[in-house]
């Protein structure tokens, strides 16, 4: 539905009529000319209160003009229909195009300038920065005599890898990633010991990128090898039972100038032996005829098998094969020869394997297959379909550790292997739990509990006697008891019965007045699970209401969930969060003008999508990492694999359904639309930063009112993962003092 706002020709006069009596705390006042010049605003953090006084007209309020995004005659014939991409020259590297680099550095200038002119932005950092300089652990890992676990003691860039003979005792410094660079963006992405814990491979990636490095460390001498792997994505790590070496997977060396942006095809598994060249790696697996497949190797726990899961895009489908390991040479053997449902491994027994699936069971369960037996006709059910969705399943000490989700709630239930119910694990409170890790030969596991009010706890569980055991917990500057939790539902556009949680101080009025952050996501059978923010607790501080939508697309109700938010039926999931912020209004929890909505990456996608086809309904918006042209992902980087999710422009019916929302296509000029910050990073190479470049020059272009529409680009930074502490606080900084600045939050006369 076309918005009002950008219907009326006199929107601009309008919106700032409306803008200065949200800057003095009452829409519907008659605005004075002193009041005009200036306002008092009033900030509270941490029980200290702020005083500043302010000019509506400086640049916190009025940013500096952004550059002129020069327009290019491109249009694109596409199955009849012409679609216009003026800004097309934007979709270069800005490792390679001066012009872009130069488009970049004007709008982080004028970016920085506005939020370095809002007041609240400085005492915002300073708490974060409390709250964050808190010791921080992972779920250790246990291998042979050995426990490796991460640990953070506050306000590093980069979590320390530690190696202990006891879960409960601090260790020794393995890995220090903050070793490796200066500003602290050379991050270790990942590792893996082999099973006696004699090494350690890791993964280091720079820059936030998804390209990896493996390097492999000698645990007892601290020495590391001369063994490095390059070109590796995507890619787990498994040793061989030997601890000799392990599989791995890359992909071929892109061309000259085109690491970050061209599509990665032609996935390849090896097998890497300690102190060898990558040049000598054994090639396991590999289907130049199928470019866009991509691989999991992993042996059994026993040695007998190695296992080869074949994937293509993102949906949770998968072929299944093996063969013995002690037959290198041998052919591989087809248990599901076909991508029609999910058969993932998560134990084994001899020449039996526990698969976790979601044939004729949409919310999952567990079978077994002999693999002289293949087929679904030969399976047996061990943990049957409920309506709780079964999310994972560990093989430890004879025993099945089954992971529920039950209304977005973790549930954890102990089984025998024939799937005798034995217990539940007592968990401390309602939230989510992860983890649950560990061989059969195992008589213990580790596994983390968290909720919007609860820092992540790290228990160890005891399958024996069925205890767990706090073993380590963060002491974050605050009180769980003044923050309340609460789970709601709500009904979206077709009735569907939408859930919903609710984070915020306690005393809060339902007077509409609360500034309130919707968060979504909605995609990839993801699940928005309970978890603790120190960003988000400083949001609340603040005195605003979190708001966390579980809309379809994602995978709390299992496989059909996901299904009605996926490829035609995508604009399911906008509708669900249009309704989600309309409940809120509408139950008096906040108004439009104090309503800002918030995602990345596929979220980033969704409130792109949203805030075009709704813009009267928000306050201000955080597209962050977005997917926001919706008829060219696929040619850049990993959005080949998204095909199955979204569809492609290819295809002459998903090309409609594309267009009907891509964000970057659906910008009406003339329009008014809500304060908006656009984020990306200059090396993410998972969705290219031109998404974001071609949505914030269109919505520049475009805008009719008042409000800042703003872009900022980090620099050596990639789409989330391995951003370093100074970064984050930085970043959330930003984001909260924007949101300041354009809900109108704390302001009187």
């Amino acid at each position: 539905m076309e918005s009002v706002a950008c219907r009326d020709n006199m929107g601009s006069f309008v919106s700032l009529v409306t803008f200065i009596a949200r800057a003095n705390h009452d829409e519907d006042s008659t605005v004075s000319g002193d009041a005009i010049w200036s306002a008092c605003r009033w900030m509270t953090i941490s029980g200290t209160m702020f005083l500043v006084l302010l000019s509506p007209m400086t640049s916190a309020t009025e940013p500096m003009n952004p550059p002129t995004s020069r327009q290019v005659d491109q249009v694109d014939l596409i199955h009849g229909i012409r679609v216009a991409d003026p800004y097309r020259w934007l979709e270069a590297d800005v490792r390679e195009s001066a012009e872009v680099a130069e488009w970049v550095a004007a709008e982080n200038a004028v970016a920085q300038a506005y939020l370095d002119a809002i007041p609240e932005r400085e005492p915002i950092i300073k708490r974060l920065t409390q709250l964050w300089n808190v010791a921080r652990y992972g779920i250790p890992t246990h291998a042979g005599e050995k426990y490796f676990y991460s640990k953070n003691d506050g306000l590093q860039n980069q979590s320390v890898l530690y190696v202990a003979g006891s879960y409960d005792t601090e260790g020794e410094v393995l890995i220090d990633p903050n070793q490796w660079s200066e500003d602290g963006t050379t991050s270790l992405a990942g590792y893996e010991p082999s099973d006696d814990g004699q090494y350690v491979a890791y993964q280091k990636s720079e820059a936030g990128s998804d390209w990896r490095t493996i390097r492999i460390l000698n645990v007892e001498s601290g020495e590391l090898l001369d063994d490095q792997l390059h070109w590796v994505k995507f890619s787990p790590i498994r040793w061989n039972q030997e601890g000799t070496g392990f599989y791995y997977n890359r992909y071929p060396e892109p061309d000259e100038g085109e690491t970050y942006q061209s599509v990665v095809l032609n996935q390849m598994v090896y097998f890497h032996r300690i102190g060898t060249s990558q040049g000598e790696d054994q090639l396991v697996y590999q289907r130049p005829d199928h470019p866009d497949w991509h691989f999991f190797a992993e042996p059994t726990e026993d040695g007998r098998y190695l296992l080869l899961t074949i994937e293509k895009g993102t949906d949770e489908k998968n072929q299944l094969h093996y063969r013995p390991i002690s037959e290198a040479d041998s052919p591989w053997r087809p248990l599901i020869a076909d991508f029609n449902n999910q058969f993932y491994p998560v134990g084994s027994t001899r020449q039996h394997l526990f698969l976790l699936t979601d044939y004729e069971a949409p919310t999952k369960r567990l079978v077994v297959m002999d693999v002289e037996r293949p087929g679904r006709k030969n399976l047996v059910e061990i943990l049957p379909v409920s309506s709780a969705t079964l999310e994972s399943v560990s093989l430890i000490d004879d025993q099945l550790v089954a992971t529920y989700l039950e209304d977005v709630l973790s549930r954890v239930s102990i089984f025998s292997l024939a799937g005798a119910h034995q217990r539940d694990v007592s968990l401390p409170g309602t939230g989510s739990a992860a983890g649950f890790a560990g061989k059969n030969a195992d008589t213990q596991t580790f596994y983390s509990f968290t909720s919007y009010n609860t820092p992540t706890g790290i228990y160890r569980y005891n399958m024996r006697t069925g205890q767990s055991q706090l073993i380590r917990q963060p002491k974050v500057d605050f009180d769980p008891e003044d923050y309340h939790v609460e789970q709601v539902f709500y009904a979206s556009k077709d009735g569907t019965r939408i859930p919903m949680f609710l984070a915020y101080r306690k005393g809060i009025e339902r007077d509409g007045d609360n500034p309130t952050l919707l968060y979504g996501y909605g995609g990839f059978s993801i699940s928005l699970t309970p978890y603790f923010s120190v960003s988000r607790l400083a949001w609340m501080e603040m005195g605003g209401i979190m708001a966390i939508a579980n809309l379809r697309g994602g995978g709390e109700y299992g496989e059909d969930w996901h299904l009605a938010g996926k490829r035609e039926k995508k604009q399911n999931v906008f509708d669900d969060f249009i309704a989600a912020a309309e409940w809120l209004v509408q139950q008096k929890y906040t108004r439009p003008e104090r309503l800002a909505i918030q995602g990345g990456s596929n979220g980033g996608l969704l409130v792109g999508a949203v805030m075009t086809q709704r813009p009267e309904l928000f306050g201000a918006c955080l597209p962050a990492v977005g997917v926001m042209d919706m008829l060219r992902f696929h040619q850049f980087t990993a959005g080949r694999f998204w095909i199955t999710e979204y569809g492609s422009a290819d295809d002459p019916e998903q090309f409609k359904t594309l267009l009907d929302y891509s964000p970057y296509h659906n910008i009406k000029p003339g329009c008014s639309y809500p304060a908006t910050l656009i984020t990306t990073a200059d090396t993410d190479d998972r969705v290219v930063p031109m998404h974001s470049f071609k949505f914030a020059a269109a919505l520049q272009n475009a805008q009719a009112g008042p409000a800042p529409i703003l872009i900022h680009i980090e620099t050596r930074a990639g789409h989330g993962a391995g951003t370093p502490t100074t970064k984050q606080i930085e970043q959330a900084a930003d984001l909260w003092a924007f949101l300041v600045q354009n809900l109108g939050m704390n302001r009187t006369d």
